[in-house]
């Protein structure tokens, strides 16, 4: 096979059923926020695919590096729904100056990788879990007292006092970016 063939075909999806679903987000869901928080709360986030390739593979590269016999197919990203904290709670928030308060309690997407292991009941799930801290690969299932450190690549800067965890966050939110080059 050559270098620039892929196999299969790329994931699609109907316009309209994106476009009804989005709808549905703004009229409902995003409207509540809107009016019950007083604020125009983003309604997309957008990542670099540069950054998007270098998550996954440093999630590969250090999992690998921990485990060699982990599977790619193994390996997930979870997406958790987030905010960033109110304006007046920015202090100290390590990157207050790179986000910008215009920021302040808008939705995000917060990143955060997933290893898949057979739990006790022979089902297979998605554990969160750091690559960068083998005790958080789940190789039994976790106990749920278990804390966690999670791999998170929210910033380059160093906090001596906690430890960095691998994650990734910080997309461009519309808004305050301009909405004009949406689709939908």
């Amino acid at each position: 096979m050559k270098t620039n063939e892929r196999r299969g075909h790329p994931n699609t999806m109907n316009p309209a059923i994106i476009q009804q679903m989005v709808d549905g987000y703004r009229n409902n869901h995003l409207a509540a926020i809107n009016k019950t928080l007083g604020i125009n709360d983003s309604h997309s986030v957008s990542f670099g695919l540069k950054t998007l390739k270098k998550f996954i593979a440093d999630i590969e590269f250090f999992s690998k590096k921990v485990d060699p016999r982990i599977a790619d197919g193994a390996l997930g990203i979870r997406f958790y729904y987030a905010a960033y904290p109110k304006e007046n709670e920015w202090s100290g928030f390590e990157d207050e100056k790179s986000i910008g308060k215009n920021y302040a309690q808008k939705h995000t997407l917060v990143m955060i990788p997933t290893l898949k292991k057979k739990s006790s009941d022979g089902s297979y799930q998605d554990y969160d879990f750091n690559p960068l801290d083998r005790a958080t690969f789940p190789l039994k299932e976790r106990e749920k007292q278990h804390p966690i450190t999670l791999m998170a690549m929210s910033s380059d800067s160093s906090d001596s006092q906690s430890q960095e965890v691998m994650a990734q966050n910080h997309g461009q939110l519309i808004p305050p970016a301009d909405s004009a080059m949406q689709k939908y």
